[in-house]
């Protein structure tokens, strides 16, 4: 197997999470429920992950705000965020390996438990 290495490889990790995360009986109504759109959605992911992975900085978003507002319409609780980071460590070391790839899964469980923090926080 081989790292992460460019825009193509994270369009792959990002679908093919997808493609898992939607079959899921746990998240997968979650994003059922929030009207969740596959063709917006991938693109968004792909630049968010380009920036992050391979410092190309082209993702403009808050997804803070993003989950946060979320989470008033379908409520995202400890339980789904364990579920997203279980299928997104288990595709991304299911086809990748290397600096890039283990920093997916760092950055990704870093960013849920900042999430999970702040959802709880915004509820009281």
């Amino acid at each position: 197997m081989r790292d992460i290495q460019n825009r193509e490889d994270i369009q792959y990790l990002v679908e093919t999470f997808y493609q898992k995360a939607l079959k899921d009986e746990l998240i997968g109504p979650v994003f059922n429920a929030a009207n969740f759109s596959l063709e917006a959605h991938v693109p968004v992911m792909v630049t968010f992950w380009e920036t992050i992975l391979l410092d190309v900085v082209t993702y403009k978003g808050n997804p803070m705000l993003k989950h946060i507002t979320l989470d008033k319409t379908v409520p995202l609780e400890p339980e789904h965020f364990d579920r997203w980071m279980s299928i997104w460590t288990m595709t991304v070391t299911d086809k990748f390996n290397g600096l890039n790839a283990q920093q997916a899964v760092n950055r990704a469980d870093s960013i849920a438990k900042l999430m999970r923090f702040k959802i709880a926080a915004n509820r009281k």
